[in-house]
């Protein structure tokens, strides 16, 4: 049975490019999924699985997503009311948190208690954003949505603020940039990644399919 993974368009992301590397991502793993580029509150509450993208300041991706009439009650509906299986990407996993400190404070879902602030490496040399290839660590490899990542497998970063989450549990996997920072964030049926695993090559593919498979 065809799979819809909804993939929210609401004026933020790299769309096409994270819409690539789904259907690639499905075609190599043989699954059956319908990758589907929308703007649609309808379509993301019955959507079988929920992807939200998310580049720039916090702040602005919030107030994007609050432009589409309905969206944040659609996400709210498929995620934590029937459970879909979520995935956020860069913005769109620090949208999880309970506040964001870019630009001032503002409001995130409060799906995690976390905050969102700055990167602060303890090296001065280290430039911010932290831009580029860095290695994760993984704090929980038995995660289904980590299944054939390698301990200190590269991804590919573009940030200037972390996630600080309240539960360490819910911390899947942390990068060291001067300092340790959240990689991967994940509860119940959601999952989220600071880095971008459409840039990420075969370890972005792995997990994307990974996402497309797991039954939380």
């Amino acid at each position: 049975m065809t799979e819809t993974v909804a993939l929210i368009d609401y004026g933020s992301g790299n769309l096409r490019s994270a819409a690539k590397a789904l259907e690639r991502a499905a075609a190599d793993a043989g699954l059956d999924s319908r990758i589907l580029v929308t703007a649609d509150p309808a379509n993301v509450a019955k959507a079988d699985r929920v992807v939200l993208p998310g580049v720039g300041a916090f702040g602005d991706c919030r107030a994007g997503l609050d432009a589409v009439p309905g969206m944040v009650s659609a996400l709210y509906e498929a995620v934590i009311v029937h459970g879909r299986p979520f995935l956020g990407i860069c913005v769109g996993m620090q949208l999880l948190a309970r506040l964001g400190r870019e630009h001032g404070d503002h409001a995130g879902l409060g799906w995690l208690d976390a905050e969102v602030g700055p990167l602060t490496p303890s090296d001065p040399a280290l430039k911010i954003p932290h831009m580029g290839w860095n290695e994760l660590h993984l704090q929980a490899p038995a995660h289904p949505v980590l299944a054939g990542l390698a301990e200190g497998v590269h991804a590919y970063f573009v940030h200037s603020y972390a996630m600080r989450v309240a539960d360490p549990a819910q911390v899947l996997a942390t990068c060291d940039y001067g300092g340790p920072f959240t990689a991967i964030v994940g509860r119940d049926n959601i999952v989220g990644t600071q880095f971008h695993p459409e840039k990420s090559q075969q370890a972005g593919l792995t997990l994307i399919a990974n996402f497309l498979r797991w039954q939380p």
